[in-house]
């Protein structure tokens, strides 16, 4: 993939993950500069998804730990053990926010 494809990629990415926090029962505030989408919860903790360009990844720093996902397959795998990004994503939101979460599937 060209960096300008992943930039697409994550752009869009990112864009799913705003719009998942706006349709949220939970209180998420995004916040998108850069490389970096910070997403703070209602008791001032936060999640961090970064993209990491030089080695096309996405990244994940939250409460419990900090995880990194490339493309393989057309999903993004944890690259340090098991795992999906968005699955991943929606139990750190979990975490943080004390409610369930799922991202909606792609249509």
């Amino acid at each position: 993939m060209t960096e300008t494809e992943f930039l697409a990629l994550s752009d869009a990415i990112f864009d799913r993950i705003e719009a998942a926090c706006d349709d949220a029962d939970a209180e998420i505030d995004p916040l998108r500069q850069g490389n970096v989408l910070e997403l703070e919860f209602d008791d001032g903790s936060k999640v961090i998804v970064n993209r990491h360009v030089p080695n096309q990844e996405l990244w994940i720093a939250a409460r419990h730990g900090g995880f990194h996902y490339r493309f393989v397959d057309r999903a993004w795998i944890n690259t340090r053990g098991d795992g999906e990004f968005f699955a991943d994503l929606a139990e750190a939101f979990r975490i943080h926010s004390g409610e369930d979460f799922h991202f909606p599937e792609l249509q």
